[in-house]
């Protein structure tokens, strides 16, 4: 008897030990899989930035041909938006540094604009024969509240006001909503719908104190784009509040929709 309880003692100790090695052995470590990393994404934003120094402020002129030409580089399925960003000197907490203005396109965006416009009566009817794709009062408001969106621009006429306020935040956060500042609160709808649709840019200072738009397609002629890239330029010069001290313009950057930015030297802007 007591062999045999030796024996079953070994044998436990025995079985037991495979055991332990087997725990105390170190996990083998998953190998990385180097074309994951290396993904769609990554091919377009290096073909993108290929010729493109990160550091460099190039000419105008050069910086809208590289835009064009790393655009053209990897394949996208639209017509890409070539898009300006401008760096300010502004204090946006103070409410007298606010850069907002309105700009048209000496050749248009390239694009379909749609137009909203809130207006009763004669000036419903005026709104609908410019072309306007939507036009009401309190149904208008009561659309959007429920969430149509389908509209680039929205104008309204003084009396609607009290309608459109309601829709503040709704409106406000997509940079629609009609001020008469901006010629978007208006008597004189045709005008208004006519400027909008022919390619009117409407520009403000975002909360880093940079302004931004998309001033045409990149397939636009160079002539088109450098002449929409100065008129855009020229008119937030002119918006330079008068409380602003210092440089103004601290940086200008020119990108496509899917490419990176490309650095501009600010001395090349007014040739």
């Amino acid at each position: 008897m007591a062999k045999k309880k030796e024996t079953t003692t070994e044998t436990a100790v025995e079985a037991t030990e495979p055991k332990a090695k087997k725990a105390a052995a170190p996990k083998a470590k998953k190998a990385k899989n180097p074309k994951k990393i290396a993904g769609p994404g990554g091919k377009r934003i290096k073909a993108a930035r290929q010729g493109v120094e990160a550091e460099k402020a190039y000419d105008l002129k050069e910086a809208l041909k590289l835009v064009r030409e790393r655009a053209s580089s990897f394949p996208v399925k639209f017509d890409q938006t070539l898009e300006v960003s401008v760096n300010l000197g502004v204090d946006v907490k103070q409410s007298d540094q606010q850069v907002r203005g309105t700009v048209p396109m000496p050749n248009g965006l390239g694009k379909t604009i749609r137009v909203a416009v809130f207006a009763k009566g004669e000036k419903a009817k005026e709104a609908e024969k410019a072309g306007a794709e939507l036009v009401g009062a309190e149904d208008l408001a009561e659309r959007i509240e429920k969430g149509e969106s389908g509209f680039d621009r929205c104008i309204a006429t003084p009396d609607m006001m009290a309608v459109v306020g309601k829709l503040g935040k709704v409106l406000g956060p997509r940079g629609l909503m009609p001020n008469p500042k901006l010629g978007t609160v208006t008597a004189d709808v045709v005008a208004a719908i006519k400027a909008a649709k022919s390619g009117q840019v409407e520009f403000r200072t975002d909360k880093a104190g940079i302004v931004h738009a998309g001033v045409g397609k990149v397939s636009f002629e160079d002539k088109k784009l450098l002449e929409n890239v100065q008129a855009f330029l020229k008119a937030v010069n002119q918006a330079k509040p008068s409380g602003v001290k210092g440089h103004y313009v601290k940086k200008v950057t020119l990108s496509s929709t899917m490419g990176v930015g490309v650095k501009v030297d600010l001395s090349t802007l007014a040739a």
